[in-house]
């Protein structure tokens, strides 16, 4: 009998009890039967709700983990649509690792198709260690990580360029420039101070002892004209000569030329110039008074005379400084000093004397380099025809250095520079690009000359070109002197000694000439923190009995396409460097 039968059907009373009574000892067994119902069916109901969610969890997961090796290997899934296969040219290396991952439990290798991408797998590479390929998915022997996978057709197989999708491209900005024909401007300036011109001073000394009786010019910086008096000096000795010659030269009586000769010669060494010789002759009167005059024009820069004071010989009196020329010492980089030489015209100008131009020539380049500023000095000297220059001006200088001969020419911004060689990114067709070493000439005004590596009409890349240079050496592309260069065979350059590296490291295993080891961020090389293997050295260059767990010092370097070699190692004492 159900609940309901047992609400409906009439109660049979005892004799003797009331019906109240009757009605409520049965409403117990009522409610619990219907509160045991209740309860069965809600935990029918959540047992039911959760078992739903669990097969659709458990659906949706599995379709999210297999759906894109699934799609890609099936031609439509319940839709009746293809799904979309993956490009490999847009992974970075933790997609590398995964695809790697995924071959092995699928049991692919290299020479088969990978269902995600619809390529060919070429082989396995470690992205850390350039040029050492592998046929199988694995590990990495070299590093902490997983091989990546290299597929045909996806860009990276060409071992001579990058190739970059154009939806790249445009994200990173990559713009080219056209190698063009032309001359660079080949103009340089500098700027100086000017100084005197050392070659135009001239030193007035006195050739005997006398006295100063006149002074004409007292003060130095006075400016004086040739033949201007500057001084008049009484010199005593000058007398007994002249008397002595005048006397001969009264005298009558036969062979009296070689006394007045002799006489004549006693003037001289008295410290008389011929002019003042042939003026005693002349007049036939002693002339006792030395008048000292100016012989160029210029401004006085030492005057030691004073009137009344004593003279003696070979004591300087006056230092005199022509102002016809000046001249100007150029700081000019040592970069652009080629392009200078002796003889090279200038145009010169200050703001003492606006709108007024100063030409001159180089005169020498002085055999000096600043260690600051890294320039060259180079004396000018400049015409200065009014005297308008004076030592100290600052003056801004402007060289010709000629006409030079066409040749090819890129912006400056498209080369880099190792220290070793420059390099270009040269743009190919279909979004390739590859690293070609160029011989660079002279550079001016944002240009530089390409004396070989490139043609007419070739393009290069002028921004992003290091993110590709980046992505060529981790692909171990080698920058090599453009094939369709028909200029003629660079001379091979000789081999440069690979460069060293320092650092501690545990050591986790060794194995034949193998070691791993455990090493510190190395930012030289811009390495993480990372396990990796390193080739150990000649047994007798290794300490004895190296054991897994010791820490060591270790010097190494990197060759390319190869695992790092070490070059020195020893054992770091415990608690040493704390």
């Amino acid at each position: 009998m159900n609940a309901a039968q047992h609400n409906t059907a009439p109660d049979k009373e005892a004799p003797g009890r009331p019906k109240s009574q009757h009605f409520l000892s049965g409403s117990p067994a009522r409610s619990r039967g219907l509160a045991g119902a209740q309860w069965l069916l809600g935990l029918a109901l959540l047992l039911a709700v959760a078992g739903t969610a669990w097969w659709l969890g458990m659906k949706q997961g599995s379709m999210g983990a297999g759906g894109a090796g699934q799609s890609a290997s099936t031609s439509g899934g319940t839709s009746g649509r293809p799904a979309a296969v993956q490009d490999p040219s847009n992974w970075g290396i933790p997609e590398g690792e995964e695809a790697t991952r995924r071959h092995i439990r699928d049991g692919l290798k290299a020479g088969d198709i990978d269902p995600v991408t619809g390529m060919k797998v070429l082989n396995y590479h470690d992205p850390m260690v350039p040029g050492k390929n592998f046929d199988a998915p694995a590990k990495s022997p070299f590093m902490d990580m997983m091989l990546v996978p290299r597929y045909a057709g996806a860009g990276d197989t060409d071992t001579g360029g990058i190739s970059v999708s154009p939806r790249i491209q445009q994200n990173l900005g990559l713009r080219t420039a056209a190698v063009v024909e032309g001359t660079v401007a080949a103009e340089v300036t500098a700027v100086g101070a000017v100084t005197w011109n050392e070659r135009e001073q001239v030193l007035l000394q006195a050739r005997a002892t006398g006295f100063v009786e006149k002074l004409h010019v007292r003060a130095t910086l006075d400016r004086v004209t040739q033949g201007q008096p500057i001084a008049e000096i009484y010199v005593p000795s000058w007398v007994a000569a002249q008397e002595e010659y005048l006397a001969l030269t009264r005298m009558k009586g036969l062979d009296l030329a070689p006394l007045v000769d002799a006489a004549r010669q006693r003037m001289r060494l008295a410290g008389m110039s011929e002019e003042q010789i042939a003026q005693v002759v002349q007049s036939g009167v002693v002339q006792p008074r030395l008048v000292l005059l100016a012989p160029i024009t210029g401004t006085v820069t030492e005057l030691t005379l004073r009137e009344g004071a004593t003279v003696m010989s070979g004591m300087t009196l006056v230092q005199l400084q022509g102002t016809r020329t000046v001249w100007a010492e150029g700081q000019v980089p040592e970069s652009q000093a080629a392009l200078i030489k002796v003889g090279t015209r200038v145009t010169a100008s200050t703001p003492a004397a606006p709108g007024q131009r100063f030409a001159g020539r180089v005169q020498a380049l002085l055999p000096e380099v600043d260690p600051l500023t890294r320039t060259l000095k180079a004396r000018l000297e400049l015409a200065n025809p009014a005297g308008r220059l004076v030592p100290g001006m600052f003056v801004q200088m402007r060289f010709d250095s000629g006409g030079r001969s066409k040749s090819l020419l890129l912006p400056s911004d498209a080369v880099i520079r190792t220290g070793q060689r420059s390099v270009v990114m040269l743009a190919l067709d279909e979004g390739r690009f590859a690293p070609v070493e160029v011989v660079t000439g002279l550079e001016a005004n944002g240009q530089i000359e390409i004396v070989k590596g490139l043609q007419l009409g070739q393009k290069v890349v002028l921004s992003g070109q290091f993110l590709i240079d980046s992505e060529a050496t981790l692909r171990g592309l080698q920058a090599r002197l453009n094939p369709a260069d028909t200029a003629a065979p660079a001379t091979t350059a000789p081999a440069t000694a690979a460069p060293t590296y320092r650092t501690d490291a545990l050591v986790l295993g060794i194995e034949g000439d193998r070691v791993s080891l455990d090493h510190p961020e190395i930012p030289a090389l811009k390495w993480p923190r990372m396990t990796m293997d390193f080739l150990l050295p000649a047994p007798a260059d290794r300490p004895r009995d190296l054991a897994a767990g010791e820490k060591v010092e270790i010097e190494f370097k990197t060759p390319d396409g190869d695992v790092p070699q070490i070059t020195s190692i020893r054992r770091v004492a415990p608690g040493a460097g704390k």
